[in-house]
């Protein structure tokens, strides 16, 4: 291991340049899996560091990448990355050159195909609540229409993991809760910038959803993905507080900083049919937290650690290459992972030898994020003009994403 190591360590350090891999030999599956082998660490500035490293999981040798921050130092801040509307992706090493991060990480699962729905396309948009320098941008998409492995026992579209206005990282839940108020009625607003609504519900799309088209929101149902777009929705457009135009069927295009689109199906539909163009509707939206506190920033995906303890229901038996977050000093460190995809590490580890990997490198709580060909790492060291993607992305090169973890210093 310690010759594998010193190989991969090697290579790190000529990441854009030629790639030298270890050769590995047949061995037997251990019982549990290897604590972390870590490579010196490289610091990208105060309070933030990177280093490498390898372990052996229940199907072979994995490395990875591993980025830590202190949240105590005053010149570090962390804050979501993504590509300017919800409805779209880009890579994160160009997320990160957009706002001059120090490194970064892939985030939550996204709408990456609608093989199910054909002549609907993907909108590219999370699965989970989104909060950016301290605004929301969009709700979580119900529990039977998001993408990505099994939740633990327990685990919702509704869990973010983020850091508070306060500067201490957090796991914790975003509920939408909202309204459409018209001179007749208040209606429960089910749906906020999100590619899938409720069955019977209304959903909220403003200008941060970018110009896909809002009709992926009218398919599948609450329990399956798949089920067929439905075959009753309206959709129409609210300016200066009033209904300006109205339509059958979700549209698609910019929308107008200041308007917003009210999409509704089934039961949202019919009220929302009540309404005419000049009618007065007022719409109130806000994710709120379970624990006290706003967030700076959060992002969708689901916990696999908590106080120390691994979550009941993981995968044990799935390797993949996979990106996690994981918190530690009540909140003041991060840990940022993602593990390497070239050919001879990406078999990977299961979701539960994530969750032990995080506890070996000390984190208390932990957060499973996208990972497969989403899994990317990056960092960008001092006087670099670009960011340097640090692993192999395991489709040979990197995905675009929804968003992504980015780690600031201020100079």
């Amino acid at each position: 291991m310690r010759t594998v190591l010193s190989v991969l360590v090697a290579w790190v350090s000529l990441v854009g340049g030629g790639t030298a891999w270890a050769g590995t030999e047949e061995f037997s599956p251990p019982q549990e899996i290897s604590s972390p082998e870590l490579g010196a660490p490289s610091a990208l500035g105060p309070g933030v560091t990177y280093r490498g490293f390898s372990l052996t999981g229940s199907h072979g040798p994995a490395y990875g990448h591993l980025l830590t921050v202190d949240l105590r130092e005053p010149r570090v801040s962390v804050d979501l990355l993504h590509p300017g509307a919800v409805a779209g992706r880009a890579q994160v090493s160009r997320l990160a050159d957009q706002r001059q991060a120090v490194g970064a990480v892939n985030g939550d699962f996204f709408n990456i195909t609608e093989d199910q729905h054909p002549g609907v396309e993907a909108t590219g948009a999370p699965v989970g609540p989104a909060v950016a320098d301290g605004q929301p941008l969009k709700a979580a998409v119900p529990d039977g229409q998001r993408f990505g492995p099994v939740m633990p026992a327990g685990g919702s579209t509704e869990d973010v993991f983020g850091v508070g206005t306060n500067r201490v990282a957090r796991m914790d839940r975003l509920a939408l809760e909202g309204s459409v108020r018209t001179s007749e009625d208040e209606l429960p607003l089910s749906g906020f910038n999100q590619y899938a609504l409720p069955v019977g519900g209304i959903g909220a799309f403003t200008s941060a959803w970018g110009s896909a088209s809002r009709l992926r929101s009218t398919c599948g149902t609450d329990t399956e993905r798949g089920a067929p777009c439905s075959d009753e929705t309206f959709e129409l457009t609210v300016r200066r507080g009033r209904v300006a135009s109205v339509a059958a069927k979700p549209g698609r295009g910019a929308i107008a900083q200041g308007s917003m689109v009210l999409v509704g199906r089934e039961k949202g539909a019919q009220e929302l049919r009540k309404l005419e163009v000049g009618d007065r509707v007022a719409v109130e939206q806000q994710l709120r937290p379970r624990r006290a506190g706003a967030f700076r920033f959060a992002i969708g995906g689901f916990p696999i650690l908590r106080g120390g303890r691994p979550l009941d229901g993981l995968d044990l038996a799935t390797p993949a290459v996979r990106t996690a977050a994981g918190l530690a000093d009540r909140g003041r460190r991060l840990y940022l992972l993602a593990l390497d995809g070239a050919a001879d590490y990406r078999r990977g580890l299961t979701v539960a030898e994530l969750a032990r990997t995080l506890r070996k490198l000390g984190a208390v709580d932990a957060f499973n994020l996208d990972g497969g060909g989403s899994s990317t790492l990056v960092t960008r060291g001092p006087g670099a003009a670009h960011a340097t993607v640090r692993n192999h992305p395991s489709g040979g090169a990197e995905r675009p994403v929804a968003n992504a973890i980015g780690i600031f210093i201020r100079r």
